[in-house]
């Protein structure tokens, strides 16, 4: 009776579907079919759109962009312009470095790289935009002025609006940098013409200071909208930030016996900007360019009744200039530059500054207004390569590691258990036959020592946390006055692992003076730091660097260093001289053992200068791109490659003294614990001569006090590498002699 019911209820079913298609007539149906046809057509493309590539169709799209944008290049197009054309080339180009995470998701524009979280700025019609002075400086002195030390035009009275205000933090007022207003004028989408800023006169030492920054090719940098300022050649594809405060001209252009100096006094400003009022409601930038101009306006009669520093444009007396019209733009011409001269009666040189503003609008999109400053970068792929370079030496001395531990080792430890009778333990030899003096703890400065480690452990701690921070994007190493601030805080609160793991050591050592040496591991490497950056701030603040660092900063410094690492140093300390002693497997002798002649290169100081070429040969690729973004003004933000690369160091410190300690031990020789330090150590020596090569091959330094500036900070960081490398080979060694001596039976 079920199955009956079952089954006429399935027929039911049957007979109204059936029903319901018979009802459709074949004109609706075609109807239909016509009315939705460019529906299922449109649903079908964006499914065929949506659906990810296969490989070889992704092959012949990357092999049709390559012809594409490889003909672009044989037909002359350049990659600077903020054109539709150079857009899509300078995207193509970056491809690579639009990417981001560990597992490399791809990105959809470097402003999501470079400025995670960051949001567009709208502007309205009329509406100002206020431009920000940063320092003049330049790539040959490293020493940077403020803007308006220069003779220029006043600061404007009003204040920075709320919205453009930026947090002051301690890196900033470190490196100097202070947030001012410029003197320029940028009402949105407000186009002006030649307009008159204000008269300066310059004489004397001011005149030839600003001869000496043009020889030293200074540069003015502002931000608009968060932008730098660049000067682009289409010709020479080429665009490089800030514009230069003047140029100068040899002999054989001006017919004189010597160089003749020549001021920048009229900028051409150009916008671009994006306007779409479908996406959203005002003005975005997309660039901000210049393009200086030298012109000589003395020939005006109005020149003569002006006053010093006045304001033209905002007192309205922007009118009646001849050669400065709303209708008139200056142009570089040879006759009418303005030269860095004072009179023929020795009178003030009287110099006026004067701008026009230019808007433009493009179609290229916010997020891409970011790709022009990394055109000409060096490719992601050498730091790739760098790291290849890096795994094979760290390759290479796993395999000598394993060789030791898995082969050597194994047989040595197997035939010192094996030894049955007293007449052959008596005749052991190497390793083993130190295993009651390979813990005697250092009779030499074992306070040093212990000191040395702890700070290189706290620098270690305190670089791996930024990098971390920087990977997990709480931290921006684009904003180098955060990234500065963030290195000094997490390196006071890791204080608390330098003092335990001192203590630690001092404790093993059995010595007594555990307040000596917490506060020397507190008080070392800061007062050395400190110490050096005084020194130089000094010379600094004679020479009126913006540099040079405030009698607060250096107070808040102190303050900063006494009142919060010290305490967390000490509470390092107690924990650690709190915890048991550090249990080796081995007693040691009263009577040290005689320790016999060994190979010269097996000692000191040829044997550590041996073992430290590796970690720096592990590092010395990426730290060509380091030393470029510190001294070139390069972008350096890949932290990825940072912690990969920290990683490698580490690892190849390690492996370098365990073999190295395994060597010496071999010649009888247990005296391990400074060597172990140094054999690793010895790496921040290569980085020093590193630097100076550097500095000779690559920079352009005129004068002592930025050849001291250079060497003075590259010092203070070979001692941080220096610390770093020679902790990771101490820790690496105690940890392999414990290792060692603990699987073979000792009497």
């Amino acid at each position: 009776m079920t199955k009956s019911r079952s089954s006429a209820r399935l027929l039911l079913r049957a007979a109204v579907l059936l029903s319901i298609c018979f009802l459709i007539s074949p004109a609706d149906a075609g109807f239909r079919k016509k009315r939705g046809g460019g529906d299922v057509e449109r649903r079908a493309e964006k499914e065929g759109a949506g659906r990810r590539p296969g490989r070889k169709e992704r092959k012949r799209i990357e092999r049709e962009k390559a012809m594409k944008f490889a003909k672009m290049k044989a037909e002359g197009q350049d990659q600077i312009s903020m054109t539709k054309e150079a857009a899509e080339l300078r995207s193509y180009e970056l491809r690579k470095k639009k990417k981001k995470g560990l597992l490399r998701r791809k990105e959809a524009s470097l402003a999501q790289v470079l400025f995670p979280g960051a949001s567009p700025e709208d502007y309205q019609q009329g509406e100002p935009i206020p431009a920000f002075v940063e320092q003049v400086e330049s790539k040959r002195t490293h020493l940077p002025f403020e803007f308006y030390d220069l003779p220029s035009c006043p600061e404007p009275a009003e204040k920075i609006q709320k919205r453009f205000r930026q947090r002051k933090n301690l890196g900033s007022r470190l490196m100097g940098y202070k947030l001012r207003m410029s003197p320029f004028n940028f009402p949105t989408k407000d186009d002006k013409g030649c307009t008159p800023l204000c008269v300066v006169e310059v004489g004397g030492k001011k005149l030839r200071w600003l001869r000496k920054l043009v020889d030293r090719q200074y540069r003015v940098h502002l931000t608009l909208d968060q932008l730098p300022l660049l000067m682009r050649s289409r010709e020479l594809n080429y665009a490089v930030r800030g514009y230069p405060v003047g140029f100068k001209a040899p002999p054989t252009f001006t017919g004189l016996q010597e160089d003749e100096f020549y001021l920048y006094n009229h900028i051409k400003f150009t916008i671009t900007y994006r306007e779409e009022p479908e996406e959203f409601e005002g003005v975005r930038i997309i660039g901000f360019d210049a393009h200086p101009v030298s012109i000589d306006y003395m020939k005006d009669e109005d020149m003569k009744t002006v006053a010093q520093d006045t304001n033209l444009e905002a007192s309205g007396k922007t009118d009646g200039w001849s050669k400065c019209k709303a209708d008139i733009s200056p142009i570089n011409d040879p006759e009418s530059y303005l030269k860095l001269r004072s009179g023929s009666s020795g009178e003030a040189l009287k110099i006026m500054f004067s701008y026009e503003v230019h808007w433009q609008e493009t179609d290229i999109p916010w997020a891409d207004r970011w790709d022009v400053y990394l055109v000409g970068s060096p490719d992601d792929e050498i730091h790739y390569f760098a790291i290849v370079n890096s795994l094979m030496i760290v390759v290479f001395l796993t395999g000598a590691v394993a060789t030791i531990m898995i082969r050597t080792l194994k047989k040595d430890i197997a035939g010192y258990n094996e030894m049955q009778t007293i007449e052959e333990a008596q005749e052991e030899t190497g390793w083993k036959l130190v295993h009651g003096d390979v813990f005697r703890p250092p009779q030499s400065y074992p306070m040093l020592l212990c000191v040395l480690v702890g700070s290189g452990a706290q620098i270690g701690s305190a670089f791996f946390a930024t990098l971390l921070a920087s990977m997990l994007r709480m931290l921006n190493p684009i904003k180098k006055g955060q990234a500065l601030t963030a290195v000094v805080v997490l390196y006071v609160f890791c204080g608390v692992i330098g003092g335990y793991i001192s203590a630690r050591l001092y404790k093993f050592c059995d010595a007594k003076a555990w307040k000596r040496n917490t506060i020397a591991t507190a008080l070392a490497f800061p007062a050395v730091i400190v110490g050096m950056f005084m020194v130089l701030n000094i010379f600094l603040r004679i020479v009126g660097a913006a540099t040079a660092v405030s009698f607060l900063t250096v107070f808040f410094i102190f303050l900063l260093w006494g009142c919060v690492a010290t305490p967390l140093v000490f509470v390092g300390s107690y924990f650690g001289y709190r915890a048991d002693k550090i249990d080796v497997p081995t007693k040691t002798n009263q009577i040290a053992r005689y320790i016999p002649e060994v190979p010269y290169y097996a000692n000191p100081p040829i044997s550590n200068l041996l073992a430290g070429m590796l970690p720096f040969g592990s590092v010395c690729i990426e730290l060509f791109f380091i030393m470029s973004a510190l001294w070139l003004h390069q972008l350096y933000y890949i932290m990825g490659f940072l912690m990969a690369v920290l990683v490698i160091l580490a690892a190849t410190c390690a492996q370098v003294s365990c073999v190295m300690c395994y060597l010496q031990l071999c010649v009888e020789d247990h005296r391990w614990w400074w060597k172990s330090f140094f054999n690793c150590a010895s790496a921040g020596l290569y980085l020093f001569l590193y630097s100076i090569w550097f500095l000779a091959s690559k920079l352009e330094l005129v004068g002592i006090l930025p050849v001291m500036v250079y060497l003075t900070y590259m010092s203070m960081i070979s001692l941080a590498f220096s610390l770093f490398c020679g902790t990771v080979g101490y820790v690496s060694c105690f940890w392999f002699t414990r290792r060692i001596y603990g699987a073979v039976k000792v009497d």
